[in-house]
């Protein structure tokens, strides 16, 4: 009987000026997290031309052409993933080959919306990642540049101090502002400190923060990274990964890492 009712009801609003609606989509009764907007809390989410036009605690479902039932579920902004790898392709590891992932097969399926690769390209081949991927995929993405200038791709490319060029890194970020969002530094296994001051000296020059993968090596500290070579905003990426890098000591988490921490890193 009552979904007679419902079903009566429809039909007769259909027929009078109510049948016109506020709102494309509702959904309804999920817990909202905005942190930008301090909420944390069960609300009802309304949209109207791919916009968000209302948050509150109750929004008659009358108002929409389509209701959704979040109870139980959460309910937040798009995500953001600030360390991926898709640049992907037939090339080389990360560098547009096949260690990377095409993410739109993966993204929105994570309630993810925007992402940030991790330095698969620098900038002598950053113009085919953003033809193939940046430019034609669904996900929004954004990059690290690699200090390295070919990239991500692996083995003795990305040990090759001559292809740390800070000063054309830098000036082709500046080039790209707000797609490439960051410089990184990865997997560098020897003992100088040249890839991270060149990293901090392109992200100075463009005005955006360093990603530090720091690499297998033992004679480098996180402390000299993040006292003498870090500024404030620099991102060190992997922590706690592996065990290697210095972030435990006697079981203990590294001082450093709490004075970063006050540093703003």
């Amino acid at each position: 009987m009552k979904r007679f009712v419902l079903l009566l009801m429809a039909s007769a609003l259909a027929g009078t000026g109510y049948a016109q609606t506020s709102y494309d989509l509702l959904i309804k009764g999920g817990h909202v997290i905005d942190p930008r907007n301090g909420i944390d809390a069960v609300r009802d989410v309304a949209i109207k031309d791919g916009k968000i036009a209302a948050v509150a605690p109750d929004v008659p479902a009358a108002q929409a052409s389509k209701v959704v039932d979040a109870s139980g579920l959460y309910v937040t902004p798009g995500l953001v993933d600030i360390h991926v790898h898709v640049y992907h392709g037939e090339k080389t590891a990360y560098a547009g080959g096949p260690s990377s992932v095409p993410i739109d097969a993966f993204a929105p399926r994570s309630c993810t919306t925007t992402v940030s690769d991790a330095g698969g390209a620098g900038w002598r081949n950053f113009d085919d990642f953003k033809t193939r991927i940046i430019d034609t995929s669904k996900t929004r993405v954004t990059a690290f540049l690699n200090i390295v200038g070919h990239g991500m791709a692996g083995g003795a490319l990305e040990q090759d101090l001559s292809d740390m060029d800070a000063k054309a890194t830098g000036e082709y970020a500046l080039r790209h502002k707000g797609v490439i969002v960051g410089i990184k530094t990865a997997h560098y296994n020897g003992p100088e400190w040249a890839p991270f001051e060149r990293a901090v000296e392109a992200g100075t020059i463009a005005g955006i923060p360093v990603m530090v993968d720091f690499g297998s090596a033992r004679v480098r500290t996180i402390a000299e990274l993040f006292d003498r070579v870090f500024r404030p905003g620099d991102i060190f990426t992997h922590a706690f990964a592996g065990g290697s890098r210095g972030e435990v000591i006697d079981g203990k988490i590294n001082p450093a890492s709490y004075r970063a921490r006050k540093k703003g890193i």
